[in-house]
């Protein structure tokens, strides 16, 4: 296992602690805390998602927003936030790094865990873990497929890095285990044209993440930026083959703070179109989120109070996306 820093944004190989080199699991622990101590983000390297699989996916998400518009709006988002998303309809507005006041300047495909016909949770009619929303096979042949089986190998690296995440919390290595079973993820392929931006217009505004931890496959088409302590925004350093991953709100809650939950933004692309593939993990959708035993103490009480990751998400999403801002959408 080898780590390097580049501009300040550690890179960090998790290929012995996946191997179950000794040592690897505490050594990737210590360099995770420090990072989402003092940074709040991360370069993953020494992962196995093939690389021709994230290609692949990046191409599906170029395919998609390809595609006639009509085509796209006749997959609009759903009341579970699952769909199309079009370009100008959308911000953090609850953002407490930026006042927020234009939409971004990106339109967007997202899914959900994909659901069998009798799964409690869709049979329950719950918002949030409703039914995804997918065009015709004969429109994009192998589409579905293609971004599933991507979203099974993220929900699969992301949960072998949980343990790295519990003992950097002094916690035992399989304390996640249990409440990432049947986890609530969140995937998002979006399409950043090159556009002029208004004053204080991003294609992503300034924001913190809402989930557990976010893994974003990188490209070569600079765009991403870190808000670093000093108040500086840093560009995510471009690693061929690797994931930029960076902790959530609930990561930040359910640790009381101890892990960041850093600003981040992404600029307009200049002269060429930009593809995100963002990964969005969260724990199970009842998953209880109350401050760990490490993570308090004398002098250190919890700052929020228990919630759930469903109360969470039911708040943020009212807050941040509304559905109906697409019904009138116009081809």
């Amino acid at each position: 296992m080898r780590t390097t820093v580049a501009a300040a944004i550690p890179v960090i190989d998790v290929a012995d602690m996946l191997a179950g080199s000794p040592g690897a699991l505490d050594a990737t622990a210590r360099l995770l805390h420090d990072a989402l101590t003092q940074v709040g983000f991360f370069v993953v390297t020494g992962h196995d998602v093939p690389q021709a699989l994230v290609a692949r996916t990046f191409a599906d998400a170029e395919r998609f927003h390809n595609q006639p518009m009509p085509r796209k709006l006749a997959l609009k988002m759903n009341e579970h936030n699952n769909g199309y998303m079009a370009l100008g309809r959308y911000a953090v507005w609850t953002s407490a790094v930026n006042r927020n006041d234009k939409p971004d300047l990106n339109e967007a495909f997202f899914i959900k865990r994909e659901r069998r016909a009798d799964d409690p949770l869709l049979r329950s009619g719950r918002r949030l873990v409703g039914p995804n929303r997918w065009p015709d096979e004969a429109t994009l042949p192998g589409f579905r497929a293609q971004v599933l089986e991507y979203v099974d190998a993220m929900d699969d690296l992301a949960r072998c890095l949980l343990p790295a995440v519990a003992v950097g919390l002094d916690l035992p290595s399989g304390f996640f285990d249990e409440a990432f079973i049947d986890s609530h993820y969140s995937f998002r392929l979006s399409h950043y044209p090159p556009v002029p931006a208004e004053a204080n217009q991003f294609g992503i505004a300034p924001h913190t993440d809402a989930n557990f931890m976010t893994f974003l496959a990188q490209t070569e088409v600079p765009g991403l930026q870190v808000r670093m302590p000093s108040g500086d925004w840093l560009d995510v350093p471009y690693v061929p083959g690797s994931f930029a991953v960076n902790a959530g709100d609930m990561l930040h809650r359910w640790s009381n703070g101890r892990f960041l939950s850093t600003p981040h933004r992404a600029l307009p692309p200049v002269g060429r179109h930009r593809y995100a593939i963002p990964f969005f993990l969260g724990p199970r959708f009842d998953q209880l989120i109350e401050c760990l035993p490490t993570c308090t103490g004398p002098g250190n009480p919890p700052r929020w109070p228990p919630l759930t990751y469903a109360e969470w998400l039911a708040y943020w999403y009212d807050a941040n996306y509304d559905p109906k801002r697409q019904h009138d959408v116009a081809a």
